[in-house]
């Protein structure tokens, strides 16, 4: 069995019991430690921080799982890999469940095959970050290396000069490998409410830093329409 499986915890959020059972059943086949709620409200009763990845419905009962995602993200503040599964799949339900921080997104009906390679490849890219970092606190992506402690990055051996806000920036992406962050999700991390940026600030600053990572450049990309990624070297 694929080691990546052993102890990932998934939480699988749909008022549809038998999918649920379907689901279930055949992740637990994988490997994989399952647990399911037949509503948002019953998914809020579980600690929601101790699973690796929810798989939720977008249309559930008094609580849709795009409110459920907004509340995981904004009030809980966890930023734990979300699928999102459902009969929706239009532009804009693709674009409102990307904003809310969706990972991964797939309409019904879907085959279990397909489901589970999603899963893995999320789970794939979420691995990275616990893999690379240490427990002096930094993260080496090949060549490339962020020190937390020192707030320092470096390509080989030379120091890449960033300001405050572009390390944060950066911190942001390479900390959260499998999320893609609009300018709005940007805005809200990493300038204070108090202070008035607008999103061309993001860009400017995100534009600087790509120019200072140099060959690493490519390392942030942008999707049209949902926002700015961390692009994993392969």
């Amino acid at each position: 069995m694929d080691q990546l499986q052993n102890q990932k915890r998934i939480l699988v959020v749909d008022d549809e019991e038998s999918l649920c059972e379907i689901l279930q059943f055949n992740l637990e086949g994988e490997g994989f430690n399952v647990t399911t709620a037949y509503s948002a409200e019953e998914a809020l009763e579980i600690q929601l921080d101790s699973f690796d990845l929810f798989l939720l419905d977008v249309m559930m009962g008094k609580m849709s799982g795009f409110k459920l995602a907004e509340h995981i993200r904004k009030n809980l503040k966890i930023t734990t890999p979300i699928i999102f599964i459902t009969a929706k799949d239009t532009e804009n339900d693709l674009l409102t469940g990307f904003n809310l921080g969706a990972d991964d997104y797939i309409s019904k009906p879907f085959s279990i095959k397909e489901l589970t390679a999603r899963v893995k490849a999320i789970l794939r890219r979420t691995e990275i970050t616990s893999v690379d970092k240490t427990p002096n606190n930094i993260i080496t992506v090949d060549n490339l290396t962020v020190d937390f402690n020192q707030k320092r990055v470096t390509i080989g051996d030379k120091i890449v000069d960033l300001t405050k806000k572009e390390f944060e920036i950066f911190s942001l992406f390479i900390e959260n490998q499998n999320r893609i962050f609009n300018r709005e999700d940007i805005l809200l991390k990493i300038w204070s409410d108090d202070v008035i940026v607008t999103d061309r600030t993001v860009d400017v600053n995100i534009a600087r830093l790509r120019k200072k990572l140099g060959d690493y450049s490519s390392i942030i990309k942008n999707k049209p329409g949902y926002g700015y990624y961390f692009n994993q070297i392969t």
